[in-house]
């Protein structure tokens, strides 16, 4: 009997020693792959190549000033450089890790095994909205109703007009899985004509409202903006006092008052800055990009509703992309290379992790 314990305990050592033995093989194999992986970061770049490339449409309006409030914020902040080129490393990490079929399915949802280097489960942002306005009211519920529904439309690949997609990028279209909740509604009466692009709407002491934990909260200023801006985002890495999303009162939520981009989708376009996608064209010339392998390259921004194909760089535009500029009724998807970067953020460690854990 003595004997048989003594060897059942031989055995359990060697199984143990052997469990640890594999563990760590697999830990060094998984760290080998990883090393394997080579990230460029080559093209990564800050800025925009020239100012005319952000440019206006026929009608004046400057669709989005999220690249330039990005350097405002730059030569205030010397370390964003260095932090934004972290994350961006980490995202091509992240997608090229995927790629090469490195994470075990689970870390998405809880079901073990290692995670997924990008987050793969349904996604639910809590939205708190701060309106401005120059006298009670001037933000209607209806607005606010309508631009949650946008979002929630155009993240979850609901919008009618997707059913018009090219033959060319059918195959490309995401569904995000990203659902927006209407939290926190603050209002103040500030009779301000222009808030401007340097985010003094954030600043309480401008006038302004502070965010809301913007760890685990999507905050979107809603303000007059000036001169024919529709909006801007902050970029992840920027300071948690300005971070989240601005847009102009005419264009927030369904306003006839937008006109042609007064049915919510600027809302889609900054929160998709805000989850660290670029214009489409990459605000450059041909040999700039947006970071995601699935759009093609263009050499500006594409405005009204443009015909397909409309070419540039020797390939069609996708200019029914939310990132591209054109009028609300002709954007319409995102990319399954855009869903990887968006979703890149959300793994332990990353800039909007707060969302998901």
């Amino acid at each position: 009997m003595r004997k048989v314990i003594l060897t059942a305990g031989v055995l359990a050592v060697l199984l143990v020693s052997c469990e640890k033995d594999s563990s760590e093989s697999q830990n060094n194999a998984t760290d080998a792959q990883e090393q394997e992986v080579v990230v460029d970061m080559s093209d990564f770049s800050l800025y925009v190549e020239s100012d005319d490339l952000t440019g206006k449409s026929s009608g004046a309006v400057e669709k989005c000033v999220s690249m330039k409030n990005l350097e405002y914020r730059l030569g205030k902040n010397k370390g964003l450089a260095k932090k934004m080129y972290d994350i961006e490393y980490t995202t091509r990490k992240a997608i090229a890790l995927k790629a090469n079929g490195k994470g075990k399915p689970g870390g998405g949802g809880g079901g073990g095994g290692t995670p997924p280097p990008i987050y793969e489960g349904a996604i639910t942002i809590p939205v708190v909205i701060n309106i401005i306005e120059k006298f009670p009211g001037e933000v209607t519920q209806s607005q606010i109703t309508s631009q949650i529904r946008i979002l929630n439309e155009d993240f979850n690949n609901n919008n009618s007009n997707t059913s018009g997609v090219p033959s060319a990028f059918a195959g490309l279209v995401a569904d995000v899985d990203i659902t927006f909740v209407a939290g926190t509604i603050n209002r103040v009466v500030n009779t301000r004509n222009s808030w401007g692009t340097n985010d003094a709407m954030k600043d309480p002491s401008q006038g302004g409202i502070a965010p809301t934990d913007p760890a685990n909260n999507l905050n979107i200023w809603v303000c007059e903006i000036g001169g024919g801006i529709l909006g801007y985002a902050q970029f992840p890495g920027g300071a948690a006092a300005t971070d989240g999303v601005v847009i102009g009162t005419d264009f927030f939520g369904e306003n006839s008052a937008g006109g042609i981009y007064g049915k919510g989708r600027t809302g889609t376009h900054e929160v998709g800055h805000w989850l660290n996608l670029r214009h489409i064209w990459g605000d450059g010339r041909c040999n700039r990009d947006d970071f995601v392998a699935d759009t093609p390259k263009s050499d500006r921004a594409n405005y009204n509703c443009p015909t397909y194909p409309t070419t540039h760089c020797r390939s069609a535009d996708m200019t029914m992309n939310y990132m591209d500029y054109v009028q609300d009724d002709c954007m319409y998807m995102f990319t399954l290379g855009q869903n990887e970067r968006m979703r890149a953020l959300f793994v332990a460690g990353g800039p909007r992790e707060g969302f998901v854990n």
